[in-house]
């Protein structure tokens, strides 16, 4: 159907429909009265409106509002079987897929370990082929996938780049094996930025244009947010912070090639067991992983537990630590603010969320001396399979756009 011309009944519609669908995302399931209060559609307009979104399988009648005085009124919800969408989150260790509905409720999810030698084409499609074989779907029927992954497609090569220490995805055929594997649209995204778009939809960045995300897992790296937008770079490396050169270090040279940096080795989680034991913090010998941040390899494992254990009890040794570690972060993240002058910052990842409060308020104060702004320091909200979940936010964002345009 040509596209509708500004003005028209069809333009309208189409701007009524895609307002009543939002609202319904939102709110949940709403009655014909209340999405015409909530549009200002009338009650004619509005049962027209949702009589057109029910034929076209984009709504249903999920029952009434009984229980309030007066008679019970239809209430109408979002068909979460009109679309589905896939999400990959993929480490060194292992690729989580998972699987959600139109509503971005997650149906089902599949885990697979990296295996000696195992491509990146077939672990992506073991543990898609997974999730959706247990979410009772097939591949075709998922709309849309994105693929969260350390580091960066380069869009003018399709070469991963930034990201040595992921084996299996360094093939100059990958990008081309996965589009004739896959019977859907492929997105990549590099994995710090899926967390920041979870925390912008979700969590802590919600109603904010313009924000840094601060991230510390297997490695150190930044998401950057301008005008609501993300910030890539020409190559996709904007925000591999990890590289910075930075005052405590020595310069690393041929930093892709050694995969690291002078930021990475100040703040990176590999050297705080060593620092921990300078300061004389005693470790138990069996690092357990903080509850919330999700499984991980034994050297986030073991930072982890030294930084929730400082935490719970910051005095002391554990005192010294958390400041030293608080010192190495905002050593690089002072540059950050220096030159993007950002609203927010979210402090993200597992090895710094195990570092809680008292880990955030002696970032701040180290902060407030290094940069010459002083934006606000706010721990991220999305803790469990933060990059998951924005590979999944992304896939509906676009998949939704598709499906709610009801002018074509």
């Amino acid at each position: 159907m040509p596209a509708a011309t500004p003005g028209t009944p069809s333009l309208l519609r189409a701007m009524n429909d895609r307002a009543a669908l939002d609202l319904l995302l939102a709110h949940g399931p709403l009655s014909r009265t209340r999405i015409g209060t909530l549009t200002g559609l009338s009650k004619p307009t509005a049962s027209q409106l949702l009589a057109r979104l029910e034929a076209a399988g984009l709504v249903e009648a999920t029952g009434t509002d009984g229980g309030r005085p007066g008679p019970s009124a239809q209430l109408y919800a979002i068909n979460p079987r009109a679309a589905y969408v896939g999400g990959l989150d993929v480490t060194p260790g292992r690729v989580l897929a998972a699987v959600a509905d139109l509503t971005g409720t997650v149906t089902a999810s599949h885990e697979v370990p990296y295996r000696e030698g195992a491509a990146g084409l077939d672990l992506v499609t073991e543990a898609l082929g997974g999730a959706v074989k247990t979410a009772g779907l097939h591949l075709s029927d998922l709309h849309r996938v994105v693929i969260g992954t350390p580091g960066a497609f380069d869009p003018q090569t399709g070469r991963l780049r930034y990201a040595s220490h992921l084996p299996g995805w360094h093939s100059p055929t990958l990008l081309d094996d996965l589009a004739a594997a896959l019977p859907m649209p492929v997105e990549y995204e590099n994995d710090v930025n899926l967390a920041a778009v979870a925390e912008q939809r979700l969590g802590a960045a919600r109603g904010h244009e313009d924000f840094v995300l601060l991230w510390n897992e297997e490695g150190l790296g930044a998401a950057l947010v301008f005008g609501g937008r993300l910030h890539r770079g020409w190559t996709g490396g904007a925000g591999e912070v990890g590289f910075l050169p930075v005052p405590g270090r020595p310069l690393v040279r041929q930093v892709t090639r050694a995969n690291s940096g002078g930021y990475q080795e100040l703040a990176g989680v590999e050297g705080l067991p060593r620092l921990a034991a300078e300061l004389g913090v005693e470790t138990d010998g069996r690092p357990q992983d903080h509850p919330e941040a999700g499984p991980h390899g034994p050297e986030v494992a073991a930072a982890v537990a030294l930084l929730a254990r400082a935490a719970a009890a910051p005095e002391g040794a554990h005192l010294r630590f958390l400041q030293e570690y608080a010192t190495a972060l905002a050593t690089g993240l002072a540059s950050l603010v220096a030159v993007l002058d950002p609203e927010i910052v979210v402090l993200a990842g597992a090895a710094i969320g195990a570092g809680g409060e008292p880990l955030r308020e002696l970032l701040e104060a180290e902060l407030a001396e290094l940069a010459p702004s002083r934006p606000r320091l706010v721990p991220g909200e999305v803790l469990r399979r933060p990059v998951l979940r924005g590979a999944l936010e992304s896939a509906l964002a676009t998949t939704r756009d598709e499906v709610f345009d009801t002018s074509r």
